[in-house]
């Protein structure tokens, strides 16, 4: 087959077999039953960004975190916002800026000289959703601070550990084209993020919406608490319990492996990737898609399932070499040719 030929069609999955631990086709209806009434309602705020809106979903769902990048104005701030105010959850903008300080984020002891005590007084990382705006512009000691929160959960404030709330999602946002007087993120802290979105323009018939809707000085931008914390809690319950056959098992580890090791499948990717795909990504894969079942009220996982989240989970999780900047490769490039490349179960 040549370069050129059109990949084979992805056939879909068999039904998941009858067993007494699988949700059936009722209990994800009824589990679900947030879901679309949310939607709804995000939609009437943000116009667009359907895609975007399922990612963070996915991540609510998978308790993970998310690294959106976009220009400036594509509503990003808007849309966590908003997600939060649907869940009826904590939220908390933080502005990263050269000068923060880690007690900016995670709070610090003061100090009562009356009765000579330190008493914790707790950041704004304790909330449940945290938007972390332009979170490159933070120097190390800031990321160094978020990046204990994100991996295990809890913040240390002088000797005392302080667990933080459940659900806890970090949203982090960062402009790709203004890099002056930013700091680039360590592999290690991009590794803890389930996904990088790449937040894009409006098509011409959204704008449109947007213009009419929010072309005024009091743009209505509230929305209702359609479901709590608790009913998500509980939804992940039954996501944790979703079928994935073990050929997409096997395809999962495939992927990673290839972006590992690419001249077994594509030899010309050998000089263009410095660093594959770590363990995390084979986890964060297999549970994005599971998440991503249950959004569309399946009980099993599918093969399209993979291939749709792929980009967004390996994005940067694969780091290019000099050769490929040079060229002009980007990460959807290679991991293009890959999935074009591995066998679809």
């Amino acid at each position: 087959m040549s370069e050129s030929a059109t990949p084979p069609a992805i056939p879909a999955a068999p039904a998941a077999p009858v067993s007494p631990n699988l949700p059936d086709s009722d209990a994800i209806a009824q589990a679900s039953s947030w879901v679309a009434p949310l939607r709804k309602e995000i939609a009437r705020v943000l116009i667009g960004q359907a895609d975007l809106v399922d990612r963070l979903l996915v991540a609510l769902l998978t308790n993970g975190h998310v690294l959106l990048e976009g220009v400036p104005g594509l509503a990003k701030t808007l849309a966590v916002r908003t997600l939060a105010g649907t869940l009826n959850a904590k939220f908390q903008r933080i502005q990263f800026t050269p000068d923060l300080l880690p007690a900016d984020v995670i709070g610090t002891m003061v100090y009562h000289p009356k009765d000579g005590t330190f008493t914790p007084r707790l950041g704004p990382i304790f909330s449940n959703l945290v938007l972390a705006d332009e979170i490159n512009r933070a120097p190390a000691k800031v990321q160094s601070a978020l990046l204990e929160a994100m991996q295990e959960r809890q913040v240390t404030i002088g000797e005392v550990t302080h667990k933080l709330a459940d659900p806890f999602m970090v949203l982090a946002t960062q402009n790709p084209i203004d890099q002056e007087g930013t700091y680039t993120l360590p592999e290690a802290q991009l590794d803890r993020f389930l996904f990088k979105v790449r937040v894009t323009y409006p098509t011409p018939a959204e704008e449109r919406l947007v213009l009419d809707a929010m072309a005024t000085s009091a743009p209505k931008l509230d929305v209702n608490a359609i479901t709590n914390i608790t009913d998500v809690i509980a939804s992940r319950k039954i996501v944790n319990g979703l079928y994935m056959d073990e050929k997409i098992r096997d395809y999962i580890v495939a992927i990673i492996q290839a972006s590992r090791f690419p001249e077994n499948v594509a030899p010309h990717l050998k000089l263009l990737i410095r660093c594959g795909a770590s363990p995390r990504g084979t986890i964060n894969l297999a549970l994005a898609a599971k998440a991503q079942a249950f959004l569309q009220g399946r009980n099993y996982v599918t093969p399209q399932d993979i291939k749709d989240l792929a980009p967004d989970i390996l994005r940067h999780r694969i780091l290019l070499s000099y050769e490929a900047e040079a060229e002009g490769v980007t990460s959807e490039d290679v991991i293009k040719t890959l999935l074009d490349k591995i066998p679809v179960p």
